[in-house]
């Protein structure tokens, strides 16, 4: 057993996992559930990552990407999804929870049909809030402009 402070206590509680056990859901069904997985490949804001066994946990929030995996027989497969939550725990288990998801065994496929479709689809809802905004904005307008005209309230006091 290591002190307290010794370079073992740093290291952490998984440093030899044998696979990743991914478990892929979307919209309360669960699409994948493999354990065994050699590596994966997923996309964030700040971009692309790989995750292997004995990775540090992690959190992150997918955009519209493409999420790949190794499985143990050395065989990649793809899910294009569409926003999610990606967690690793234990530096083995791997939960994504997809807004919308695609599997696919062509990667050609995934990013020049489900991916534009999954592209058009965020920017129709991107450009429909800023809408709905702009229409806020515009019956606030129309709220004030009566008081704008009268500055002055009736029960206030001179």
């Amino acid at each position: 057993m290591s002190e307290p402070g010794t370079a073992d206590a740093r290291l952490p509680a998984w440093p030899h996992v044998a696979g990743l056990h991914l478990v892929l859901s979307s919209l309360g069904s669960v699409l994948v559930d493999e354990a065994g997985v050699r590596s994966v490949r997923a996309q964030d804001a700040s971009g692309g990552f790989g995750l292997w066994p004995g990775h540090a946990d992690l959190l992150s929030l997918l955009g519209v990407g493409v999420l790949s995996w190794r499985d143990a027989q050395q065989h990649w497969h793809y899910c294009a999804v569409s926003g999610g939550v990606l967690t690793l725990q234990r530096g083995c288990d791997l939960h994504v929870a997809a807004r919308e998801a695609v599997l696919g065994d062509d990667l050609d496929q995934l990013e020049h049909q489900v991916l534009a479709r999954l592209r058009e689809r965020e920017q129709r809802e991107q450009a429909a809030r800023r809408n709905s905004r702009h229409l806020e904005v515009q019956v606030l307008r129309e709220l004030i402009r009566p008081l704008q005209r009268h500055p002055q309230v009736p029960w206030s006091t001179p």
